[in-house]
């Protein structure tokens, strides 16, 4: 299991916890309300899969496993005590590389409120207090407005195109990636985030 897990991570009316299965009805709805504005970013699978979709529990319980094998962090986002959106921490690598990969969503009804901002701030202390990682990186499409400002208002490295990075609906689709490094933050990127708003 990754160190520091499970994790309740929390800034004013942001919070981070892990995703549970009696999240269910909440993330449906969210997910359902929320198609349109979604996806157009969502990750899927290049080989059809046959059958019905994964349940909801099924989908937790593998995160889960992830999150035992030290490989994934599922958080959900709250805001003001209500389920808002996800924000998962993948890829996570120790050894000489010691990265991660952060991915999220939320609600359309509360973008631009800087819920994932301070969600990504939030994460990315964790990776690099708790985790003892060096490096968080954050892919994003190129068309992709809203996540891109996230990157920008936390002053994230934009390090370039990766093409054909990841399949999204029918193709497989350009990524920027950005990252940071512990020494981009030394005094951690919440506060980094806090100071900028308070500007």
């Amino acid at each position: 299991m990754a160190p520091g897990w499970p994790a309740v991570l929390v800034d004013g009316d942001v919070r981070l916890r892990p995703l549970r299965r009696r999240d269910q009805d909440a993330w449906m709805l969210l997910r359902a309300s929320n198609a349109g504005w979604l996806e157009p970013w969502d990750a899927t699978s290049p080989v059809p899969v046959d059958g019905p979709r994964p349940s909801f529990s099924s989908f937790v319980r593998t995160l889960a496993a992830q999150a035992r094998a030290g490989t994934t962090l599922p958080f959900a986002v709250d805001f003001r005590g209500a389920l808002v959106g996800q924000l998962t921490v993948s890829s996570i690598v120790y050894g000489s590389l010691r990265s991660a990969s952060i991915g999220y969503w939320v609600s359309r009804h509360v973008a631009g409120l800087g819920i994932i901002p301070t969600s990504v701030a939030l994460a990315t202390d964790h990776c690099f207090g708790a985790l003892g990682l060096h490096r968080v990186e954050i892919n994003i499409r190129p068309e992709n407005g809203p996540s891109l400002r996230v990157v920008q208002k936390l002053g994230f490295r934009d390090e370039g195109v990766r093409e054909r990075f990841l399949h999204i609906g029918d193709a497989w689709c350009d990524h920027r990636t950005f990252a940071l490094t512990t020494e981009d933050v030394p005094g951690g990127l919440l506060a980094r985030w806090h100071a900028t708003r308070s500007r």
